[in-house]
């Protein structure tokens, strides 16, 4: 009988293992399963924060232009193992290799970030604001921290939060997806070939008990989360329970607006490339077209139709393919049954990607490019997250009614608007209630020098992930006011409240 390669945890710089059960890794292009996954049980990751728990005193007061040439180094070996990267990527989540190359390069913009951090740490210093009083601030790290990331992006996402986390002086437990975790756990390796101690970046895989331990360990100061909306307000209130800062993003359900006078052949490919890149696995993804006029949607409609038919798609290995399978069956199966329910509340199906068979890979989990029309406001499929590569269309009068959907909307992440006027441009931008927005920019997900993050049901927490908001997540601000009396002078008491009058 042939054994399957096992995946442990990372603690304390060894490669370990840990946990009683586990459970298969399958590569979605072939519906085979290829490693066998190590789920870690409470003493694993109690194992992991002791670790954590030990290396913070050194790695805090290491300074911190040491902790950034680290980040410099790790960006490096990233750049150097990109085709490795990719190919576990590419294996297990599924997404086509160039497709996988851009989530390593956004992640490694956020290494980049997180070296510049004796910039980003230096306080603020106010010199006499009294007599002969000095005050200032610091940014000071917390302790461990923690981090649970989703299957769509296993390399960019745990970017996203540890080397800033650790840039800052603090120690992390990373717990990635179990669907996908060996990017996660090579880029941790390399983390230690750069030079980022023992101890000070830990990874543990697992699943809910894992999460669970983190969430309620006291030895955790804070938590990041990327997922699905009902998890996310699970983490966040279970975090905050138990006395932690909590960064929970969540769910989206992102409408694109095309108005009359957009350029539409540009929208129609910008919308194929937001709608379908990664199968439609991005939760920055465009699920929801809202034409403005009936000539717009039939335009947009025709023009998707024909961009459809073009698409490739077949295993992520292929450079030439344009969309992979999706991760797991029962994903493949939960976005296959939203076309059922699309269909039965009398949605217009116009492409229908139910059947695609892909040569020599009959046992993988490829859906095809599905589009909808006539989608309303109600429908499961307007309301609903489907996380696959389906698009609806909602035909709509005016660029108010176009805006009222969105603002009605219970997620709040992702938006953009097509159209050549830059006063409806400027009208929408102000007054969406959304917390990205992109003006003839479909993905608008900010650069790694600014922050990333949604509003309403899409965030729980005050802090939105990465950029300027991560370095105030991650750290505590002191303010200290100091004064030195001068020698041999006697002073009175004072006993009114200190002003500098």
């Amino acid at each position: 009988m042939h054994t399957l390669p096992s995946i442990g945890h990372l603690i304390d710089g060894q490669l370990v293992n840990g946990g009683s059960r586990s459970q298969d890794v399958f590569n979605p292009a072939t519906g085979k399963a290829e490693k066998r996954l190590q789920l870690a049980d409470r003493a694993t990751v109690e194992r992991a924060l002791a670790s954590a728990q030990a290396a913070y005193p050194a790695w805090r007061a290491t300074p911190v232009l040491k902790r950034a040439r680290v980040m410099s180094k790790l960006k490096v070996l990233l750049e150097e193992n990109a085709d490795q990267i990719c190919a576990l990527l590419t294996a297990e989540h599924g997404k086509v290799v160039g497709d996988a190359l851009g989530e390593l390069q956004r992640g490694i913009e956020n290494v980049e970030y997180a070296s510049y951090a004796p910039e980003l740490l230096k306080g603020e210093h106010s010199r006499n604001v009294g007599p002969t009083i000095d005050s200032w601030s610091e940014f000071q790290p917390l302790g461990v921290t923690a981090g649970i990331t989703p299957f769509n992006f296993p390399v960019m996402v745990p970017l996203w939060m540890w080397p800033m986390a650790v840039a800052c002086g603090n120690t992390f437990v990373l717990k990635p997806s179990e669907r996908d975790p060996s990017s996660a756990m090579l880029v941790a390796e390399l983390a230690l070939q750069a030079g980022l101690p023992p101890g000070v970046l830990n990874v543990v895989n697992g699943d809910k008990e894992a999460v669970d331990t983190l969430l309620t360990d006291k030895r955790v100061q804070a938590i990041s989360f990327v997922g699905s909306t009902p998890i996310a307000e699970y983490i966040y209130a279970t975090g905050c329970a138990h006395g932690k800062r909590v960064q929970a993003l969540g769910g989206a359900k992102n409408h694109a607006v095309v108005m009359p006078d957009a350029d539409i052949a540009n929208a129609v490919s910008a919308l194929m490339g937001a709608a379908y890149g990664s199968c439609g696995e991005r939760c920055m993804a465009i699920p929801l077209v809202v034409a403005v006029g009936d000539a717009t949607a039939d335009a947009v409609v025709a023009g998707l139709k024909v961009e459809i038919a073009k698409m490739k798609v077949g295993p992520g290995v292929d450079a030439s393919n344009d969309m992979g399978p999706l991760v797991t069956k029962p994903h493949f199966e939960k976005v296959k049954g939203y076309v059922d329910q699309g269909v039965l509340e009398g949605a217009t199906l116009v492409v229908d990607g139910r059947g695609v068979k892909v040569a020599g890979h009959e046992n993988g989990y490829f859906l095809g490019a599905c589009l909808f029309d006539h989608v309303k406001p109600g429908m499961t499929i307007y309301q609903e997250e489907i996380f696959g590569p389906v698009l609806g269309v909602v035909r709509v009068k005016s660029l108010a009614d176009a805006m009222d959907l969105i603002n009605a909307h219970e997620y709040g992440n992702g938006t953009c608007i097509f159209t050549r006027d830059g006063e409806a441009a400027r009208y929408f931008t102000d007054h969406i209630l959304v917390g990205m927005v992109g003006v003839n920019v479909p993905l608008p997900v900010p650069v790694a020098y600014h922050s990333f993050g949604g509003w309403k049901r899409s965030l729980f927490g005050d802090l939105s992930a990465y950029g300027p908001d991560a370095v105030r997540f991650y750290t505590k601000r002191k303010t200290i006011t100091q004064r030195w009396p001068s020698a041999g002078v006697r002073e009175g008491a004072v006993f009114s409240f200190p002003s500098n009058r």
